[in-house]
């Protein structure tokens, strides 16, 4: 019996992986991915990549936002409210300009409608991308970056401009509406502050 319980017996899915915060990007590493993507006329990738920017969304948020959700009539808005899956509660957040126009383009060269995902699926049974999908995109990006996959996720794209914000404004409550948590604790543990702001303190006192 034990030879066939080992047979059915999975590795955990985790198992020699890095399994913790992932990394946000920095300014550097957005503004060469989005050359990228311009100069190759990714026109899909390109709104897929700022609007997870933008939006500080969980994946699985992003990939079901509809036209409707971030358009007034036929332009993108400078801001849009989703309601967040896991917590029930609206998010709101800005659009950019770079952003609006990667994301109008996207738009007219699917030939989206109102009622339409923005990023619908090629695979004919789901409506929208799905969040395996959308990691399998982010870890190209991350490859072509030159960076390590083990350190990014979909997860980096949430944090990115939150931790930008942070470190520019030191204002945690601000960053807290903006993720659309609950507790400040938990927007603390998310941006991994103290450690961060050790390192800071660290990096100024080098002798």
């Amino acid at each position: 019996m034990g030879s066939v319980s080992n047979a059915f017996h999975r590795e955990p899915w985790n198992k020699g992986k890095i399994v913790g915060q992932k990394a946000p990007y920095k300014l550097k590493d957005i503004w060469a991915l989005r050359v990228r993507l311009q100069l190759e006329n990714r026109v899909r990738e390109l709104a897929l990549f700022n609007l997870g920017i933008d939006s500080k969304l969980r994946g699985c948020d992003l990939v079901s936002i509809k036209v409707r959700d971030i358009c007034h009539g036929d332009q993108v808005a400078t801001r849009a409210v989703v309601m967040q899956h896991k917590t029930q509660r609206p998010v709101q957040f800005e659009i950019t300009q770079a952003t609006r126009e990667a994301v109008q383009k996207w738009i007219k060269q699917a030939g989206l409608k109102s009622e339409d995902f923005v990023f619908p699926s090629r695979i004919h049974d789901s409506p929208h991308l799905g969040t395996r999908q959308y990691a399998r995109i982010l870890e190209g990006w991350v490859e072509e970056l030159g960076l390590d996959p083990a350190d990014y996720g979909t997860h980096s794209m949430r944090r990115t401009k939150a931790t930008l914000i942070y470190r520019r404004t030191k204002n945690l409550r601000a960053v807290q509406l903006l993720l659309g948590h609950s507790k400040l604790e938990s927007t603390v543990r998310y941006l991994g502050i103290e450690v961060d702001d050790a390192l800071e303190i660290s990096e100024q006192t080098e002798i």
